[in-house]
């Protein structure tokens, strides 16, 4: 594991670079850390390797055990639903906030992320369809225009772990093509400014592509 550290605030680039390890799955769940090792790592003091793992308690991310150290958290099967349903409604009224909101900005990063996703579908390249899905979803928590709601969405996404699964959900037969059809009604309801039918597509959505990666954080998360 590579990790680097900018010189701005030591504290917030040693927090945003434990974060990204984590949430990567460069540190995995479950893994204990080490203060001593971190730091030699990082090249910085103990005091904001210390202070950035009590940051990332709060967000959930880590497990400070007193005694014991200090480990990367694993959500437990209730969290992982609780967390899936969260992520429904919040996503939901992003889609409707946007609709709200007419010609800005976003929508046209929203068309564009669409049309690479059909691209990317019939060059059956996942990796451009994971980036265009990822911009996709990115336009509309932005377009909503609601800083809460993003700072409250980056905490559960990152709590999920979603990058480290979101592949595995693409082995479904068809899920690529349905999911495509899936995101251009989202983009006909957000560009007729009809927010109801924006958050309800949106909604069934997210329930319809989290149904299969729940099952495989669970497969994965609590094998025996």
């Amino acid at each position: 594991m590579e990790l680097s550290v900018a010189t701005d605030s030591i504290h917030t680039q040693v927090t945003n670079a434990l974060r990204t390890a984590i949430i990567t799955g460069d540190l995995e769940m479950g893994q204990k850390i080490s203060e001593k090792t971190l730091s030699q790592k990082l090249n910085v003091s103990r005091t904001p390797v210390r202070e950035a793992l009590k940051q990332l308690e709060r967000e959930g991310l880590v497990e400070i055990i007193p005694r014991v150290g200090t480990c990367v958290r694993k959500p437990t099967e209730k969290e992982i639903a609780e967390l899936f349903t969260l992520k429904e409604a919040l996503e939901g009224l992003a889609a409707s906030e946007m609709a709200k909101r007419g010609p800005i900005p976003e929508l046209e990063d929203l068309v564009q992320a669409m049309e690479k996703m059909e691209h990317s579908v019939r060059e059956n390249n996942i990796d451009n369809y994971v980036e265009a899905n990822t911009t996709f979803h990115a336009a509309i928590l932005a377009g909503a225009g609601n800083s809460k709601l993003l700072f409250h969405y980056d905490l559960l996404i990152n709590q999920l772990f979603y990058s480290k699964f979101v592949y595995l959900t693409l082995e479904q037969p068809n899920r690529l093509e349905k999911s495509v059809q899936e995101h251009k009604r989202i983009v006909e309801a957000i560009k007729s400014q009809d927010s109801k039918v924006a958050e309800q597509l949106m909604r069934d959505h997210v329930e319809k592509s989290g149904a299969k990666l729940k099952e495989i954080m669970k497969e994965k998360l609590f094998k025996s």
